[in-house]
Parts: structure tokens; C-alpha cells; sequence
């Protein structure tokens, strides 16, 4: 592993709207910095520019809500159409209280609301706008990175950050929810700590601490800076741990005891 990691985070990035081309942007952003990508940088992306992006704005007064729908924004005292928005996102229920519904995400990620967000969403008008989660993240990190690749000429990794709450403990952090070029989840059973005893259960949650890091400088509220730039971390001679996509960092519900 590295002993030193650098990250910047990308100033003055333009507001993303449907169909911009992220990539001219973040390049643009790191000319503006005097930053030349390097094979090993990471390149750290908050899902909102990536669902603006891609068109995941939905109008709430677009939105019908169904019986089921309106049942629990009773129960939760929650906007109906958010709820039906909830319900669509939403492989199930996990838990529910006034305020807020814990759920399993149609992509496998246990979050509040399904990730559905109406802060730094611009609406015009009569609009009540709110984002969805990007349909594929790690498509998304994969078609990022290609074209940072193709535009740079070098080997650098994406990475999709959100912001997660956490059980049994307050505050959100970073959490990687895309993907591509590194290793999400880094296995390192087998090998030996210090004293040679062999690690039998150690597996690293790469992108989740990588999103984590580039949190900080992101922030979560009127920073606008959504975009980070890493440089510095590495794996050493493990190439085989590379390019595992973030989608493994969810526990399987047969190893879940805490549902």
C-alpha cells in the first residue's frame, strides 16, 4: 500500500444539466488546476452529477400515487408521490417510521428513501424537482472511465460516491455506489499480518473508503465540489484484485444478520 495520497477536489465545475458531457467538463476542470492525469489516478464523482446527467430529475407534480402509496406516506408522514417514487426504487421495506423509510434498493444497497433527494436540485416554476439514483452506476463509472481514458491516454479508475447513513451510528459518509478500474473490494485473506499469523476474514472496502476521503473535500451541502482527484494510492504486486465493481461490496442477505 501507499504511504501518501493526495486529493484535490475540482473547482468551478459549471452546473451539470441533462446530457452534458462530464468528461470535457471534469477535463476542462483539471486543465483550470494545472492537474495532468496520471495511469493510477482516481477520479472521485458524486451521484448527483451523474443522475443530472443522465436525465434522473422527476417533476413531483408529474407523479400519481397509488393506494399503496398513500397508505404509507400516512403511516410516514411523508409526501405521497415521494413515497410512490420510493416504492418504484424500492426492491422492499426493510423498515419505517414517521419521517423515514429504510429500504432495499432495486440495485441491492440498504438506504434511506432509495436514495431519492430534492437538496441541490434547481426547479423553475411551478416545478418540485428531485433525483433519482443513476439506473446503473457502474455502467455509468465504466463509460466515465473510458472516456477519461480516451481523452487522456491514461490508466485512471471512476469511482461513484453517495452519502449513507449508517446503523448504530449518527452522521453520513461516503459510500461507493459505481465503480471501474480498481478494486472495490480488495480480498486479503491469506495473507499475514505482522506477527505471521494468517488474516483468515480481512477483505477491504476500497471504493467505500476512497468515496469516504473524497467526502471530506465534497462536503454535503452548498460546496459544489463534486468532483475529487486522487492521486497516490496503490495496490503493490496484487494485480488480481483489480477492476471488481462496487456492486460487490453488498453483503449477500444470506450472510445478513441484522435484518
Amino acid at each position: 500500500m501507499s504511504n501518501q495520497i493526495t486529493l484535490t477536489a475540482l473547482q468551478d465545475l459549471p452546473l451539470v444539466k441533462y446530457g452534458d458531457d462530464l468528461c470535457s467538463q471534469i477535463t476542462d476542470s483539471l486543465a483550470r488546476e494545472s492537474l495532468a492525469l496520471r495511469d493510477g489516478d482516481i477520479i472521485v464523482v458524486a451521484q448527483k452529477i451523474i443522475s443530472k446527467a443522465e436525465g434522473r430529475t422527476v417533476d413531483l407534480n408529474t407523479v400519481i400515487p397509488g393506494k399503496r402509496a398513500l397508505e404509507l406516506a400516512k403511516e410516514t408522514q411523508k409526501d405521497a408521490r415521494v413515497v410512490e417514487l420510493i416504492l418504484g426504487e424500492s426492491k422492499s421495506i426493510i423498515r419505517k417510521k414517521i419521517g423515514v423509510m429504510i429500504v432495499e434498493h432495486n440495485r441491492g444497497w440498504i438506504m434511506a428513501n432509495a436514495g431519492i433527494d430534492a437538496s441541490n436540485v434547481g426547479s423553475k416554476g411551478t416545478e418540485e424537482n428531485v433525483l433519482l439514483l443513476p439506473r446503473n452506476p457502474e455502467e455509468s463509472a465504466t463509460n466515465l472511465r473510458n472516456a477519461m481514458i480516451q481523452r487522456h491516454g491514461c490508466d485512471v479508475a471512476v469511482v461513484i460516491s453517495d452519502s449513507f447513513g449508517r446503523p448504530w451510528r449518527l452522521g453520513t459518509t461516503g459510500v461507493a455506489i459505481g465503480a471501474a478500474g480498481l478494486p472495490s473490494l480488495w480480498d486479503r485473506r491469506g495473507e499475514v499480518d505482522l506477527f505471521g499469523r494468517e488474516l483468515v476474514v480481512t477483505q477491504q472496502a476500497i471504493a467505500d473508503e476512497v468515496a469516504t476521503a473524497a467526502s471530506l473535500l465534497q462536503g454535503q451541502t452548498a460546496e459544489g465540489r463534486p468532483v475529487v482527484h486522487m492521486r497516490g494510492l496503490e495496490f503493490g504486486d496484487h494485480a488480481s484484485a483489480y477492476h471488481r465493481p462496487a456492486s460487490d461490496l453488498i453483503r449477500d442477505i444470506a450472510e445478513d444478520m441484522f435484518r
